[in-house]
C-alpha cells in the first residue's frame, strides 16, 4: 500500500499495491490535486461555501463514488466575526449587542443565556422582575417558531418544494411584526439586558401577539399539508440523515435531532430557568431519527411553544403594569425610556428629568451608560434551550465592568460533527437533506 499525504510525499507501507490517500494537514483540494497526479479514479467536490444547502457559508467536500458518497467533511470559518474576543473590550451591557447577532435567526437566546449568566454573577437573579421574565419567555417562543419555520421554509426550498418556503416565510412574518413592534427590530434586538428587558410591552400587544397566533396556526396547518402529506418529501427525507441515539450522545448532539433519536431532553425541563417549570408544555420525541422524523418535530415544537405564549399572555395581563429591571441604579441600564418625536434617541422630558434633577443624577447616568457596573470575580455557565440544540455561555469575571472571558458553547457547532455520519454511504442529493434537517446557522458555528 502507498500512502501520501496533503504535501505529496509518497511512503510504501506494503505490497499490496492498493493505492489510499491520508490527509496530514493541508487543504483538502491540495488532496484532491495529488490523487489525480497519481491517477487514482475518485472525484472530490466541493459544495459551497457558496450553495443553497451549505446555508451561504459552510464548505462541504465530498468524496464520491458515482453517486455515492464515500466521505464528507465540513469547513467552516467563512463568516468568522471574532464576537467572543470583541466582547472582552464592551461593558457587560453591550456585549448582549454582540451575542444577538451570533444565531441571527434566534439572536433572543443568546441574549436571554448571556443575561442570566450575567445576572448569575451579580447575585440578582432572584431580583429580576416577574414581568421581565414572562416577556423573556413570550419572546423566546415566539423566536423559536420563527427559527424551525425558517428551517422547514429553507429545507423545502432546497428541495424544490417553493411553496413550502413562501408559506413558512409569510408565516414568520406575522412573528417579526410582533418583534418589531416590541422591541423596534425584526432581528438583532438586544432588547434583554442584565436586569431585565429595555421597556415594558407596548399598548395593545397581548391582543396582537394573540391575533398573530391565530394567523401562524392557518400557515402551519398549510405546511402540514404540504409537508406531511407530501409522498414525495416523504421519499426525500425518510431514512435520510440517520443518526441513532448513540451517535447523537458520542458526539453531543441536542436539540431536535437528539429528540428524533428517542431521548426527550430539554433544558426547559431538565434544568429550568425563566421559571419554565411553572408552564405547561410537551417535549415531543420520535424514534426514527431521521430527517422526516425532524420535521415532523419541528411542526409539533411550534405547536407547543404557542401553548407558552398562550399562558405568558394570560400571566402578563393578570400582572398588569409593573417594573421591567431590576431596583438597583447601579446595576439596572436606563429602562421605559420614551423615543423622541424622529423616533429616535431620548425624549426631551426624559432628557430634562436626568440633567435636572440633580448634577449627581446625571453623573451616575453617564457613569452607568459609558464605564458600565462592576461584576464581582467569578465564572459561571447557563444553558438554555435554543431551537437548535443546548446553547451554554460560559462567563468569566475579573472583577471589572467588561468580561474578561465570554464563550458560547452554540448548538450548530456541535451538531455539524454529525455531517460526515449523516451524509456518508448515502448519494449526494441525501447530504441536503441531511444539513438541511440539521438547521445548522453559521453564525452561531463561527461566532
Amino acid at each position: 500500500m502507498s500512502t501520501t499525504t496533503a504535501t505529496g510525499h509518497v511512503v510504501d507501507d506494503d505490497a499490496t499495491g492498493v493505492p489510499s490517500f491520508e490527509a496530514s494537514g493541508g487543504d483538502w483540494s491540495d488532496i484532491a490535486e495529488e490523487a489525480a497526479r497519481l491517477g487514482e479514479e475518485r472525484i472530490v467536490v466541493n459544495m459551497g461555501p457558496q450553495h443553497p444547502s451549505t446555508h451561504g457559508v459552510l464548505r462541504l467536500m465530498l468524496e464520491i463514488d458515482g453517486e455515492t458518497v464515500t466521505e464528507a467533511r465540513a469547513g467552516i470559518g467563512y463568516l468568522h466575526t471574532g464576537i467572543e474576543k470583541n466582547m472582552e473590550f464592551r461593558t457587560w451591557t453591550q456585549g448582549v449587542t454582540f451575542c444577538t447577532r451570533m444565531d441571527y435567526v434566534a439572536p433572543l437566546f443568546q441574549e436571554a443565556a448571556y443575561c442570566l449568566a450575567v445576572e448569575k454573577l451579580l447575585g440578582i437573579t432572584d431580583d429580576v422582575p416577574e414581568r421581565a421574565t414572562t416577556i423573556r419567555v413570550l419572546l423566546m417562543e415566539l423566536n423559536r417558531i420563527t427559527s424551525h419555520l425558517v428551517c422547514l421554509a429553507t429545507g423545502g426550498n432546497e428541495l424544490g418544494a417553493t411553496t413550502i418556503m413562501t408559506a413558512g416565510f409569510t408565516a414568520r412574518e406575522e412573528i417579526l411584526r410582533i418583534f418589531e413592534l416590541v422591541t423596534g427590530l425584526r432581528m438583532n434586538h438586544a432588547f434583554i439586558r442584565p436586569g431585565g428587558v429595555v421597556q415594558d410591552l407596548p399598548p395593545g400587544a397581548v391582543d396582537e401577539v394573540r391575533s398573530a397566533l391565530t394567523q401562524v396556526r392557518v400557515y402551519l396547518r398549510q405546511l402540514e399539508d404540504l409537508m406531511l402529506a407530501n409522498p414525495i418529501l416523504k421519499l426525500r427525507t425518510q431514512d435520510v440523515g440517520v443518526l441513532d441515539l448513540t451517535g447523537c450522545m458520542a458526539l453531543a448532539i441536542t436539540g431536535p435531532v437528539l429528540r428524533s433519536a428517542g431521548l426527550p431532553y430539554d433544558v426547559r425541563k431538565a434544568a429550568p430557568y425563566c421559571g419554565y417549570e411553572t408552564y405547561d408544555f410537551d417535549v415531543p420525541v420520535a424514534t426514527d431519527a431521521d430527517a422526516w422524523s425532524r420535521i415532523v418535530l419541528r411542526l409539533e415544537e411550534c405547536y407547543q411553544s404557542m401553548r407558552i405564549v398562550e399562558q405568558a399572555c394570560e400571566r402578563l395581563e393578570a400582572q398588569g403594569p409593573g417594573p421591567v429591571m431590576v431596583g438597583d441604579k447601579k446595576i439596572a441600564w436606563p429602562a421605559q425610556l420614551a423615543l423622541g418625536t424622529d423616533g429616535m434617541g431620548n425624549s426631551l422630558d426624559h432628557i430634562r428629568e436626568i440633567m435636572g434633577t440633580s448634577m449627581e443624577a446625571l453623573i451616575h447616568h453617564f457613569k452607568l451608560v459609558t464605564e458600565g457596573f462592576r461584576v464581582p470575580v467569578g465564572q459561571v455557565f447557563q444553558t438554555v434551550e435554543h431551537p437548535r440544540g443546548e446553547l451554554g455561555v460560559h462567563l468569566v469575571s475579573d472583577g471589572g465592568t467588561r468580561p474578561y472571558r465570554a464563550h458560547f458553547r452554540d448548538p450548530s457547532f456541535n451538531n455539524l460533527q454529525a455531517v460526515s455520519v449523516m451524509c456518508e454511504g448515502g448519494q449526494i442529493a441525501d447530504v441536503v437533506v441531511a444539513v438541511a434537517s440539521l438547521d445548522p446557522v453559521l453564525g452561531g458555528v463561527d461566532r
